[in-house]
Formats: C-alpha cells, structure tokens, sequence
C-alpha cells in the first residue's frame, strides 16, 4: 500500500519464543549449583556407608576431577550454542549413540528430582521427629520416608508451575537459594573451625587399601572376587561410590543457552563459581562430619549429615538446636532447588531431542500464556512424580540408581568431544588445555586422559551397583525405543523436511504501537527477509549493548492490493513458513551473542515503506539492513530516504545503516535534514574562502557557516534562474569523481 492507501491500523504479529530471555552468570551458576550443591546433604553419607571413613578424600577427589569435566562443557558449549550431550555426540557419533546417551542422561534427570527431594523430605522429617523428643510430645512425630516422599511431590508440583512460568521466575527463585544456603554455609564452615579449634579432631583416614572398608552391599557383581583388593581398582570403586557429588553438570550446557552477552566469559565464570563453591561446601562437610562427630553417633546421622554434625558443635543446645532448624529449612530449600534445576535441564535436552525430529513436533508447541514448552515440561515432571512414588521415599533406591546415568552421559560426551577435535577441528573459541603437537596433528593429552577416566568409572559403576545397572539400563532401553520409533515414524510422513524450526507464539495486534512492542525509544529496527543474509543482524548483535538499547527484528510480509481489501490476511497467512524460517536463524544467532531481541512481522506492498512506518511509530533512532541484491548502497538509501520524506510532520529523525556482505564495511545515511559530511578538500576549500573573504571587509565576524550558507543561498537561486543547467552539470561531474 501506498501512503495515501495506508488504513489507519494495520495488522501486526509479534512473535515470541521460548529461550529468548537472558540470565547472568551469577544465575546460571544458581541454577546449575542447586543441583551440584544439593548432594553436599547426602553424598558424604552415601559415600561413607558404601566405602567407610575415608570416603572424604574421595569426595574431594571427585570435586577436583568435576573441574576436568567442566571443560569439556565449556568447550562443547564453544562449538554450539545448545551443546548438551544429544547435540554433541549426534554430530561426533551419530543419531543412534546420541538417542542412547540422551536416554541415560534423562534417568540421571528424573532421578535427579526424586533423590533431592526426597532427601529433602528425610532431613524435614528428622527435624520433627527431634523438635518432638525435645518438647516430650510423642504427637508430634512422622515416618521419614513416607513424609519424605510426600513433601517430594509436593515440591515437584511447585517447581513444576515455576517452569510452566519461564525461567525468569525460577533463576530468580535459584539465586535467592543460594544466597540463603550461602549464609548457612558461611555460619557452617567457621563454626566447624571453632569446634575443632576447641575441642579437637578425629582424624580422616587417607584413602589406602587398609582404610578402605566395603559395604558387602556396595560392591555389587565384585563381591567374592580378588578385584577390590586390587589398589587401583578400590579406587575406582571409591571413587565410583562418590561420583554423585558431581552430578548435574549437564545443567551447565542446557543453561548456556541462556546466559547473557558475553557468552563465553560468562560460562567461563560460572564454572568457575560453580567449582569454589561446591568443592568448599561439599567436600568440607565430609571431612568436617568425620573430624568432628564420634564414629558410632555418626552411623545414625548419615541420612541427615550436616543436622547431625550442627548438633555436635560448641555451644548452647538451644543455640545449635536452632540452627540445627537453619540447617534443615536450607536443605529443604537448595534441595528443593535441585529439582527446578532438573527440569530445566531435561526439558533443554528434550527440546534439542525434539528440535532434531525425534519426538513429536507437538511436544514443542509452546504453552499459550506463557510461552514455555509446557507439554515436555509435564511429561518430565511425571517421570519423576511416579519415580518418587514407586521408591516410597527410599534414599538407598533412588542413590543407587542415580549414578548410572551421571557417569555414562559424562562418558559419552568425553568421547564425542574428543572425535570432534579431529572431525570438526575448527570453530572453536576455548579447549580443554593440555594439548601438544606433533607436526601438524593436535594431540588433546588432557582431554584423552578425562575421557578415559570417566569410562573407567562408567565400567567400575556397572559392576558394582547392581541396581543402579538394571533400573539404568531398563529406563535407557525404554526411553531409547521411544526415540528411535518416533524417529523413523517423523522420518516417514515427514520426508524431505531438512530442518526444524523454532516454534514461536504468535500475539496478533491491529496496529503499530509501542504498547504492542516492548522496546525502548531510541531502538534499533533490524530489517530481515532472507535466512541466509544475517550479516547485518550479527554485526548489530556483535556492536550493540542491549541494557541501553533494544533491537526490534522486523520482517515485513508482503501484500498486494487485494489484501487490503475486505478480508485482510489471517495470522497464519501473515506468519508463515518464511518468516518462520527467518526468524529461527533470528533466534539461533541471538542466542550465540547471548542478546534478547523483539521479533515482529508487518504487512506491506513496499517493504521499505513499511520498515520506515514501523520505525517512525515506535521511535527508533536507527533503521539497520543488509545490502539488496538489486540496488546499489545509494540506490538503496535514496528508496528509504523517499519514504521518509512522505511520512507525516513532524519527521522524526533517523539514520539507516546498509550492512555490506563482509559485515565491515558498512554505508550510512541520515534521513531529512543533517550536517553534511564534507570531504577533506571541501572543508579545505571553505577554510580558504573564509580566509580570503574575512580579509576583505567582515573581519573576525566571519564564519565558516556564513560562507557555506551564502553558497547554498546563491546555488539555490542559480537553479531558479536561466544558470540552472550550469549546476547540473557540476553536479552530475561531483557525483562522477572517482571515489565518491
């Protein structure tokens, strides 16, 4: 439509879409620590029942070895975007190992939630029982693990509803954990210090053959046999024992989606805070439990160590018994924390599973208020409801078979990184360090010596824990059969379909207007059409701070007359397949820069009219495009320039910005009326006359705007006058000169 055409509201779309919302480091790391955090309150008891006292080294081993693992994330993240363990080992080893790995992961994830919980629950439950002894009302007492796995669902239906609501809700509500747990641990860690000051320590036991002491229980299909009297075996076994102190580190590449500009320096320092923070409050807590309370006593608190070891510090009873309740309503808390976490990290991982094909696109269709994939959501949150269910609140179960999926999904993503360092050698901006070469050739030495650390630990787990093994292969076998037959049956009545698109709730509105976009005045209009020519928009996304200025990604869908008619386009007819297409690409390149952007489609006969409308309504200060294959850079901002002029007065002001193909050079325009940019020899030439014509008679008074104002005033009247074509002719040779 013309302007003259143009009706006074005109049909908009504003799409939006899951993970466009960005979080800080510090929330990223609240999100991955209420996990990896978590076990701090039932590692070091899991640990020591299965292995003995000297289970702390072990823990503290696995802590260190956790920083090893961290790398490999931060790499696979370098080289994708959503780099979880589906993404990388599907493009190291293929579809088939992929859905194998990614179904070993998801147990990890279900059992995540439970375990936490339920933990959780145990930790509540002793509380009251203790707070009923104190107070000699036999009324006031519960079973642990029927109560345990009461409150486990009660907290899963919580976190449940808070990711139905986005992630914005539940890092908040991550971070404010942590910073809770933080002061307990803060409060934790000196007083544990003045005890043994005080009082004194036990010993911890170093981890020799002769310190180590196995539970029959723990040593699964190796029990009876010479293996664990084999030193670098009991290790192993040990530190298999202990693996769960490291779990969730999977979260780390599903939250990196997420993570706010700059990307890479922002995963770098939540790993970081990640491993300070858990390797204090976990590995601490082991060896303070050993040091500080007796051996027997200790045996009875191993499902509920830190209450146990706040009771044995120095102090009034009422004081500890206080903050014995400090310490339980913070494990209630992070532990509880932990199960949000899971759900964010399996519903990531079914979303890039399903992003492939493998399941159902109507898994992905996102939830009508809120925008969130709430259908993989509920599927997740099942799992676990009926996880918590069928244990009945056992801590023993649910450790056990907790293990399986942490170290083979590790052991799969190791490998597939390093046959990516030779398949796919480029596009990376970190690497686990310890590489050498010999010639040409990289050889990863630290990344090597990771992988086949946590293979050895995946093999030691399945023949030590026999539940943990079959419960884990059961759950990897069902979920992998589901893939593989939603896999072929996507393939089938999908054939030919490439790639998947993002999917994106759509708001439709009646016009233009800054209610209906939230973007700031002064924002930037990126205007898109081809999926394939986005050199403008990463440019922008590279240059742009987003705290101080919004990006609104405009595509304009184009109509003919007939549209404006009667019965205008639907939003399905507006918001199709290409604009779908183009803003996946949208989407995927945001996420890499770590940026939001608002993303909208208009209707327009001409969509450079169109763009400039849109830009004047919503009060940009910039217009960005990528270079038209049709027009020259001038020809291009001469289109722009005709549309601004015939919008209304008072004209706002703006600038156009043509983005060359290289994304550096790039053409300026300003739109209407601005200060000229003169070349070198123009200001040259002014300068001169100005000292030419000052010595004649005006004299100081004289400036250089007085000498360029006189020239346009008598240009303008030589081009009313019988001169005029004298001027065109200058004109046209200006234009003409070489490097104009």
């Amino acid at each position: 439509m013309t302007s003259e055409q143009r009706p006074a509201a005109v049909k908009v779309v504003v799409a939006t879409t899951v993970m466009l919302s960005f979080i800080s480091f510090w929330r990223a790391a609240a999100i991955v620590l209420s996990d990896l955090a978590s076990s701090a309150y039932y590692v070091g008891g899991i640990a020591e029942g299965a292995i003995g006292k000297a289970a702390p080294w072990f823990i503290l081993a696995i802590m260190l070895f956790s920083y090893a693992v961290r790398a490999i994330y931060i790499e696979s993240c370098s080289m994708f975007v959503r780099g979880g363990v589906y993404k990388v080992v599907h493009e190291a080893l293929g579809g088939t190992l992929a859905k194998f790995s990614v179904s070993a992961l998801m147990f990890d994830y279900v059992l995540t939630g439970p375990i936490s919980a339920v933990s959780a629950g145990l930790y509540l439950g002793g509380l009251i029982n203790e707070l009923g002894e104190h107070i000699h009302n036999p009324g006031l007492k519960v079973y642990p693990p029927h109560f345990a796995a009461g409150f486990a669902v009660v907290v899963t239906l919580y976190f449940w509803r808070k990711n139905i609501i986005g992630i914005h809700e539940s890092s908040t509500k991550a971070l404010r954990i942590m910073q809770i747990t933080t002061t307990m641990v803060v409060i934790l860690i000196v007083w544990c210090l003045a005890t043994i000051l005080k009082n004194g320590y036990q010993p911890v036991p170093l981890p020799t053959l002769e310190n180590l002491h196995f539970n029959p229980d723990a040593l699964g299909w190796l029990k009876g046999t010479v293996a664990p009297s084999i030193t670098a075996i009991a290790i192993l076994i040990g530190l298999g024992h202990s693996l769960l102190a490291m779990s969730g580190e999977e979260s780390l590449a599903q939250v990196n989606r997420e993570i706010a500009h700059p990307k890479l320096k922002n995963l770098e320092r939540a790993g970081f805070v990640i491993f300070i923070y858990s390797m204090l409050f976990t590995s601490l807590v082991s060896f303070f439990a050993v040091m500080i309370i007796p051996d027997q006593p200790r045996q009875q608190f191993l499902d509920n160590l830190i209450g146990g070891l706040s009771m044995y510090l120095i102090g009034p009873v009422s004081l500890r018994l206080l903050f014995h309740g400090f310490v339980v309503l913070v494990g209630a808390l992070i532990l509880s924390g932990a199960v949000n976490t899971a759900i964010i990290g399996s519903n990531g991982v079914l979303n890039r599973v399903a992003e492939d094909g493998v399941l159902p696109d109507w898994f992905r269709h996102p939830h009508k208020k809120f925008g969130t994939t709430s259908r993989l959501i509920n599927l997740i949150v099942g799992l676990q409801l009926f996880t918590i269910i069928i244990s009945g609140g056992d801590m023993v179960m649910l450790g056990e078979a907790y293990a399986f999926g942490v170290v083979w999904s590790f052991a799969m993503k190791a490998l597939s990184v390093l046959v990516l360092r030779y398949r796919q050698p480029a596009g990376r901006e970190w690497k686990v360090p310890l590489n050498f070469y010999i010639g040409k050739t990289e050889i990863p030495v630290g990344l090597f010596l990771i992988t086949v650390a946590l293979f050895a630990l995946a093999v030691i787990n399945v023949l030590t824990k026999k539940v943990a093994t079959i419960s884990g292969l059961t759950f990897a076998v069902i979920f992998f059969v589901v893939f593989e037959v939603s896999d072929l049956y996507n393939r089938k009545h999908r054939a030919g379909h490439a790639q998947e698109m993002e999917k994106f709730r759509l708001d439709t509105h009646d016009d233009v207007n800054k209610e209906v976009v939230n973007v700031r005045p002064g924002n930037v209009l990126v205007a898109v059409r081809n999926p394939n020519r986005l050199q403008h928009l990463a440019r922008i996304l590279q240059k742009t701070d987003t705290r101080k200025m919004d990006i609104l990604v405009l595509s304009v869908r184009s109509v003919t007359q007939a549209a404006s008619g009667e019965f205008g386009l639907d939003t399905a007819q507006i918001f199709a397949d290409a604009e779908s297409q183009v803003f996946t690409e949208v989407v995927s390149l945001a996420e890499k820069a770590g940026k939001h952007v608002e993303l909208m489609v208009v209707q327009g006969s001409d969509p450079y009219e169109a763009v400039v409308q849109t830009a004047a309504r919503l009060q940009s200060s910039r217009i960005v495009m990528g270079l038209s294959p049709k027009l020259t850079p001038s020809e291009q901002g001469a289109q722009v320039g005709v549309y601004w002029e015939s919008l209304p007065e008072p004209r706002p002001s703006l600038s156009l910005e043509i983005v060359l193909e290289n994304e550096k050079d790039v053409v300026f325009f300003n739109l209407g009326p601005h200060p000229p940019r003169l070349w070198p020899q123009d200001i040259e030439l002014a300068h001169k006359l100005w000292l030419d014509l000052s010595s004649r008679g005006p004299g100081a008074r004289l400036h250089h705007r007085d000498v360029i104002g006189v020239a346009l005033r008598r240009m303008n009247a030589e081009l009313n006058s019988a001169r005029a074509q004298e001027v065109l002719d200058d004109i046209i040779r200006e234009v003409q000169e070489p490097g104009h």
